[in-house]
């Protein structure tokens, strides 16, 4: 892997930000969140993400039923098998059809995916959630307390609630860095892996902000 300082991952200003490229040709942006954790940006597909097969998860935009839908969701059911329907089916349920209520999170394993484990968290609908900035930051924080608990090092996030719950990218973008932030140290990496090109330049220009003086 090639690596390279950047005054600015995606151009202009000052950061502590580092580029690398990745044998594939693809470029991880990286950027110090504690003096023990790193957080990495990169574009691309979340259900072929992985670090060690053992200790990483990446992290499902589930919906509170927890049976797979659009997006993201679908696409990481697909790609981990029927198995994973089967364990979060298995899920027990808190309220008639609810598994996993908006800002919580749980954990199956990974299956047909490169990682490890699944975290599956719910984020809100930024039209029809009354308080949308604090389920987002809930389910964030929910899914890292999981993480914790299950010994993971190395997890990664797609957009939650971007896309078809309509959440701003760069008011999810603040709230996603800003808290990942709070409990870095419980981890060796933090990895956004984000597919669509608008987003990943907005989660690239709000880390430089949020994360210069790092």
């Amino acid at each position: 892997m090639d690596s390279q300082r950047s005054g600015l991952a995606n151009g202009g200003g000052s950061s502590s930000a580092r580029v690398s490229t990745m044998s594939n040709g693809q470029r991880v942006v990286h950027f110090p969140l504690s003096r023990s954790c790193a957080l990495k940006i990169q574009q691309g597909d979340i259900t072929r993400w992985s670090v060690d097969g053992s200790s990483d998860a990446i992290v499902n935009p589930a919906n509170e039923r927890m049976l797979g839908g659009a997006g993201t969701d679908g696409a990481i059911h697909r790609a981990a098998g029927k198995e994973l329907r089967t364990a979060c089916y298995d899920a027990r349920e808190v309220r008639p059809g609810i598994r996993c209520p908006t800002g919580e999170a749980r954990i199956t394993p990974g299956f047909r995916l490169p990682a490890s484990h699944v975290i599956h968290t719910v984020g809100p609908i930024y039209d029809v959630d009354p308080n949308p900035e604090s389920s987002l930051r809930s389910a964030y924080r929910s899914s890292l307390r999981v993480a914790k608990q299950n010994n993971i090092q190395y997890i990664a996030y797609p957009a939650i609630s971007c896309g078809n719950h309509g959440y701003p990218s760069d008011e999810a973008a603040t709230i996603a860095i800003s808290t990942v932030r709070e409990l870095a140290n419980d981890f060796k990496e933090v990895h956004f892996v984000l597919y669509i090109d608008d987003i990943y330049n907005v989660w690239l220009n709000k880390a430089n902000e949020l994360l210069h003086d790092q």
